[in-house]
């Protein structure tokens, strides 16, 4: 047998089979159909009729509100409490306390020093307007008792200054030794010796002191 008549043998088989399938289907097909549509009629004829009354129709909708009228304000809700009330502590809440920046010294305002009072007037002595008054004393005042005696030696005097700058008074602080030389030495003074008059804290002439020595010596 060749391989074309083997091919179409099989065609054929395959065609063959496919029919009886075919076949098969549309029996089944048949058998079920007929089962269902008796079983359906058993099912009506058992039901029982009974009128079904109509709904009536639904209530006509009220007009809306003309435009000019105003709405009611719609219903306040009001949220229904809470079902469980929790006792929540407050935040616990830390503050920091604000450094303010520390305060610029306040500047010591030293007040200016008062004026130096004016210098009090100085208390003067007297002053002898020649100098040293060993100047005044001369070779010829010599005494000649003196002289004859050989008396000499060294008479310290105190003087009294008036106003004038005159000597007003003279003693002796220290002789010499001889009354004839302290006498002299104050009868010269007074006569020739001149002072700037001393002054007070005023500046006004005052009388005054001064102290001296004179020294008698020999040739």
């Amino acid at each position: 047998m060749s391989y074309a008549q083997r091919r179409q043998m099989s065609s054929n088989r395959t065609a063959a089979i496919v029919i009886v399938g075919l076949i098969h289907l549309v029996l089944g097909y048949a058998i079920i159909t007929g089962l269902a549509y008796n079983v359906v009629k058993e099912k009506l004829e058992d039901l029982k009729t009974f009128d079904v009354e109509e709904e009536p129709p639904p209530p006509e909708e009220p007009p809306p509100p003309p435009e000019d009228t105003p709405l009611p304000p719609p219903p306040q809700v009001s949220a229904p409490p809470p079902l469980v009330r929790l006792d929540t502590p407050p935040p616990n809440i830390s503050t920091t306390p604000v450094i303010q920046p520390p305060m610029p010294p306040t500047p010591v305002v030293t007040p200016p020093a008062p004026p130096a009072p004016p210098p009090a007037p100085r208390i003067t002595q007297p002053k002898s307007v020649v100098g040293s008054l060993q100047g005044l004393i001369r070779n010829d005042d010599y005494p000649p008792n003196a002289i004859e005696n050989d008396e000499q030696g060294t008479v310290s005097v105190v003087l009294t200054i008036g106003t004038n700058g005159r000597v007003s008074d003279c003693s002796v602080a220290g002789s010499s030794g001889s009354r004839t030389l302290d006498s002299t030495t104050c009868r010269i003074l007074k006569s020739r010796a001149k002072f700037t008059p001393a002054q007070d804290s005023n500046g006004s002439p005052t009388t005054g002191t001064f102290r001296q020595s004179i020294k008698w010596v020999l040739q």
